[in-house]
């Protein structure tokens, strides 16, 4: 990060300071008392983490909830030369959402666009197998599917994974996150039953400045979470 860039990060969190994180694991237990506030409880619910800082979320609100967890993997499609910038989505391995207003001002080419979808899609497939294993995918139809994050941004990783389970036929679709752009917040009401965020801010930043510690979550953390969920709910598929 630059002098520049880490000066303005710095001032927009001494803004923000008395509705600031901790870290991933106090912020779901934040958002996991919100949702229990609301009604939500372990019975026929279902939680997935988006990873993988989305499971360590997920992770503290699925205890709170006595709730199943879970894992919905979805991958950020890069904007050509903005790897940072998101042009839309795709969720394991084959629902594809773009964002057509920044895909039109980035000027991605269908070559661009095809080899970008190929490669996030065998990333998706190899993080599934890598994540899943031998372990089937949970049972979604019927149920009350909490989905959850550590951010909202863009929002649009977000809206691929509920349009991709929508498709599933849960009786509830929610999507829950500690903090979330007030925009994207808004978009996310199409798309889910309802959107749980404990802080929207106007002037939203990045996900990381609304955390005090936001270390990166490894491959390994994530396994970690989901196995030991799994040998708790072993029946719970």
């Amino acid at each position: 990060m630059d002098i520049l860039k880490e000066g303005v990060f710095n001032s927009e969190r001494s803004k923000m300071k008395t509705i600031t994180f901790e870290n991933r694991r106090k912020a779901g237990q934040q958002l996991g008392k919100g949702l229990i506030d609301r009604g939500y409880k372990g019975e026929n619910t279902l939680v997935l983490g988006i990873p993988r800082g989305g499971l360590v979320v997920a992770d503290e609100v699925a205890k709170a909830l006595f709730a199943t967890l879970d894992v919905v993997v979805a991958r950020k499609l890069r904007a050509p030369y903005q790897p940072e910038l998101g042009i839309g989505a795709i969720v394991d391995g084959d629902h594809i959402v773009f964002n057509e207003e920044v895909l039109r001002s980035v000027g991605a080419s269908q070559d661009y666009l095809n080899r970008e979808i190929a490669y996030q899609k065998e990333e998706s497939e190899r993080r599934l197998q890598f994540y899943r294993g031998e372990h089937p995918a949970p049972e979604v139809a019927g149920k009350t599917v909490i989905v959850v994050d550590d951010g909202i941004a863009t929002g649009y990783t977000f809206r691929a994974s509920l349009e991709s389970l929508r498709q599933r036929h849960p009786d509830r679709l929610v999507a829950a996150a500690p903090v979330a752009a007030r925009d994207s917040a808004e978009m996310l009401k199409a798309f889910a039953d309802e959107v749980v965020c404990l802080h929207m801010p106007v002037s939203f930043f990045a996900v990381a400045a609304w955390y005090e510690k936001f270390d990166q979550t490894s491959d390994e953390e994530a396994v970690a979470i989901l196995r030991r969920n799994w040998s708790a709910w072993p029946l719970a598929a």
